[in-house]
């Protein structure tokens, strides 16, 4: 099942990096599978300023993220930082102003299709200091404990192991190391309808876990000082056509950006180490 869901996400990405990235992840109509990935809303309703907005590479916004999560990273000159599902590279080309020359960006995405539109972004516009590397977020080709930072917008909801998703990231970050997350959780169960369709996970909401679960799992992975310091309704106010399962699930999700810390020790707390 694992890998059906990965296979899937794969085509559907790959198909939306192919494409001339108007259509977003729900395809142009904006109801394949009841999904909702960044289609009804702008850049400045998801957090990017009007200085990031500018500074946004033609192409590398494709309307797939659920919030910006630099908002909260506080980025600083000479970090390196990791972006989990990088697509066309949004974030890691904003995230390389931060970083500056002495600093680096490593932007890892599953989808060929997605990772070779964003090398195309980098050579075209001269980002020399960031890198797109094809790999699985559960299994980062990225070695032990080399990232300051971590971001990831709207992607993690995607993975069918999420767990395994917060220890790499875990393992990736030096002691005390960061990690910021813009991603669609649930205050409530989904609509069976919708829980159990593999066209809705792909478009970010089947596979969206409750809000207490997403954090519970950053904190048995062995993050600290984990805390939502942003929550908010997602999509255009939360507005429905009148259909019953969509006001369900217009009420079920959130939008949510989450800070946590790999301790300084470099060791997850004691309580929470015998988790896996």
């Amino acid at each position: 099942m694992k890998n059906d869901i990965r296979d899937k996400v794969r085509e559907r990405y790959g198909q939306i990096a192919e494409s001339s990235g108007t259509e977003g992840c729900c395809g142009t109509s904006g109801k394949e599978g009841g999904c909702g990935c960044g289609t009804t809303e702008t850049a400045d309703a998801l957090g990017y300023t009007e200085t990031e907005r500018s500074a946004i590479p033609a192409g590398a916004d494709l309307g797939l993220g659920c919030g910006n999560p630099l908002a909260h990273a506080t980025v600083k000159a000479g970090e390196t930082v990791l972006d989990l599902g990088s697509g066309a590279g949004i974030d890691a080309f904003l995230a390389s102003k931060g970083v500056g020359p002495s600093g680096r960006v490593i932007g890892v995405d599953m989808t060929p299709a997605m990772i070779s539109r964003a090398r195309a972004n980098a050579a075209k516009n001269g980002y020399a200091n960031v890198e797109f590397r094809l790999g699985e977020i559960e299994n980062l080709p990225v070695a032990n404990e080399t990232v300051d930072a971590i971001i990831s917008n709207c992607v993690i909801n995607l993975s069918p192991d999420k767990p395994k998703v917060f220890r790499e990231a875990l393992r990736a970050l030096k002691p005390g190391g960061r990690m910021i997350i813009s991603d669609l959780v649930l205050i409530a169960p989904l609509p069976e309808s919708v829980r159990t369709s593999v066209e809705a996970y792909v478009g970010c909401l089947a596979g969206a876990a409750m809000k207490s679960d997403y954090v519970r799992m950053i904190q048995e992975a062995g993050f600290e000082r984990v805390e939502v310091v942003e929550e908010r309704r997602y999509g255009a106010g939360g507005e429905t056509s009148g259909n019953e399962t969509e006001a369900q699930v217009a009420k079920a999700v959130r939008s949510i950006k989450v800070r946590a810390f790999k301790p300084a020790s470099g060791k997850a707390p004691r309580t929470l180490k015998k988790n896996k």
